[in-house]
């Protein structure tokens, strides 16, 4: 691309799974590889910009608001479950023809992106995630020996909870930025305000809330087991970079083993950095990701 023809920022585009009207953004370089960037929980494709405008000059990168975030429709019902997610995806990449491709995500989209590189193996070339695996293993051991009566109980609460629970207002854009800062310390005032800028709706009375479903909160009783979740990460085939911050809640999976669950998977630790790593070190991370893309690492 030439400096006259640089694309300034991403289009807007729209797709259907489960008659969810699904929202994504395109950062143009038609017949370059596809790159998919794939979100976290209660967060918007536009978190990705400041990595989609490094990445764009070699790949054509796409980031997907999912279901419930973003511009993306509510589900019906409000339960989001992970298939449902991973869909979602499905679709999108069949939509839009992308396979072969290679997708970048974080936190709940890592998890979608291993769940859907461990069902198509062949239609994904490189994959990262960025604190992707869900809870430490100590933790999912206690989830798994929750009876099932108890685990609905706690969601049917936590649903009867949700509804209601009124959206949080903001008096302006400013105010809700500063409360983003508060989750994550590590995060840059101007970077916490352009995710704010894509992350809130003005209200009638001119507050601000968060655009993300309030239901997304609430984890479904449903879910696969340990071992049916590692036996498809077993199934991947492409090469695997798993990311983590050093100083996040998320364990490592070297040391609790879990990356001995891929067939081919390398990690890296970067350091002062927190859940949200290609927040935290952007340059680190990027360096991390062009390494391994191009076949560095």
């Amino acid at each position: 691309m030439t400096e006259a023809t640089e694309i300034v920022g991403p289009s807007s585009h729209f797709y259907v799974s489960q008659r969810l009207r699904l929202h994504y953004v395109d950062w143009g370089n038609d017949g370059a590889p596809p790159l998919l960037l794939i979100h976290g929980g209660k967060d918007h494709a536009r978190s990705w910009d400041p990595i989609a405008r490094e990445l764009r000059r070699d790949w054509h990168v796409i980031a997907p608001d999912l279901r419930g975030h973003g511009d993306s429709a509510w589900a019906i019902g409000g339960t989001y479950g992970l298939p449902d997610f991973v869909l979602d995806i499905a679709q999108l990449v069949e939509a839009l023809e992308l396979a072969p491709l290679t997708i970048v995500s974080h936190s709940l989209g890592g998890a979608v992106a291993l769940h859907y590189a461990g069902i198509y193996p062949e239609k994904v070339s490189r994959l990262v995630a960025i604190e992707g695996l869900g809870p430490a293993p100590e933790l999912a051991r206690r989830m798994a020996g929750t009876p099932a009566a108890e685990r609905f109980q706690k969601w049917i609460g936590s649903m009867q909870e949700l509804a209601s629970r009124n959206p949080r207002r903001y008096a302006s854009i400013d105010e809700a930025a500063a409360r983003m800062q508060q989750v994550n310390s590590f995060l840059p005032p101007d970077l916490a305000r352009h995710l704010t800028i894509h992350g809130v709706a003005r209200n009638e009375d001119h507050t601000f809330s968060w655009k993300f479903d309030n239901y997304v909160r609430a984890f479904s009783p449903l879910r696969l087991p340990g071992e049916e979740v590692r036996g498809l990460w077993a199934r991947i085939t492409c090469p695997v970079l798993l990311v983590r911050g050093t100083e996040s809640w998320a364990s490592d999976p070297a040391l609790d083993k879990r990356i001995e669950s891929f067939q081919d998977a390398r990690l890296v630790n970067i350091e002062e950095a927190g859940h949200w790593v290609h927040h935290d070190q952007p340059g680190a991370f990027l360096s991390a990701v062009r390494g391994f893309l191009a076949g560095r690492s």
